[in-house]
């Protein structure tokens, strides 16, 4: 299928679209199954505690923070701060 918008991937941009949280930007830091993703911001949602959202409840945006999905695809660790400056420079794009 490849990286088109409807499939969820490690570091890929994604707003909720349901919950407390709705209108939030996260990006995706697990996915757990087909229709469960684990999603961090680096604040609120920190990678020790990340949450669990259905992938139905998310927007997936076409931006992707490569940096961070390739540190996580070779196994290794990504801070919250780091996780917090790639949000932001997504969502500054996105903006544009």
């Amino acid at each position: 299928m490849g990286s088109d918008n409807k499939e969820p991937q490690v570091g890929r941009l994604v707003i909720s679209k349901a919950g407390r949280d709705r209108g939030r930007h996260y990006l995706i830091y697990q996915v757990v199954s087909e229709r469960l993703v684990r999603v961090v911001d680096g604040t609120i949602r920190r990678i020790e505690n990340p949450k669990e959202k259905n992938v139905k409840h998310l927007q997936l945006r076409p931006a992707v923070a490569e940096t961070v999905a390739a540190k996580l695809a070779r196994g290794e660790r990504v801070t919250n701060a780091e996780i917090r400056g790639a949000l932001a420079q997504l969502v500054e794009k996105e903006g544009e």
